[in-house]
C-alpha cells in the first residue's frame, strides 16, 4: 500500500484490511484512538513496535517512558515534530 491510499482511508471507520499490525497501529493514531494503537502494539516485542510504543508515550506527554522505548528500539528521541516522526514511522511500516 502507497502512503497516499494509506492517508486516503483515514475517511473510513476502519482500517486497511491489508496492512498489518503496525500500520494499524498507526492508523488508529491517526483517528485519535491512542489506547487501540497502544493495545496493538505493547505486547509485540521487536524493535518496530518499540519505536511505535516510544511515540505514543511521547505523544502522551509521558518523556520517561518514551525515552524508554527508544532506547529498547535503538533510537534516539527524535528532535523533530511528531507529525514527521508519524510519517515517518508510517512510511517504514507500510
Amino acid at each position: 500500500m502507497q502512503f497516499e491510499e494509506y492517508a486516503n482511508s483515514f475517511n473510513s471507520n476502519y482500517p486497511p484490511e491489508n496492512i498489518n499490525q503496525f500500520a494499524q497501529a498507526m492508523w488508529y493514531d491517526a483517528k485519535g484512538d491512542w489506547e487501540k494503537a497502544h493495545n496493538i502494539v505493547q505486547d509485540i516485542e521487536n524493535k518496530t513496535a518499540y519505536r511505535i510504543h516510544a511515540y505514543l508515550h511521547r505523544k502522551e506527554g509521558d518523556s520517561g517512558n518514551a525515552g524508554y522505548w527508544y532506547n529498547k528500539a535503538s533510537t534516539k528521541l527524535p528532535d523533530y515534530s511528531l507529525e514527521k516522526e508519524w510519517e515517518e514511522i508510517v512510511k517504514a511500516v507500510l
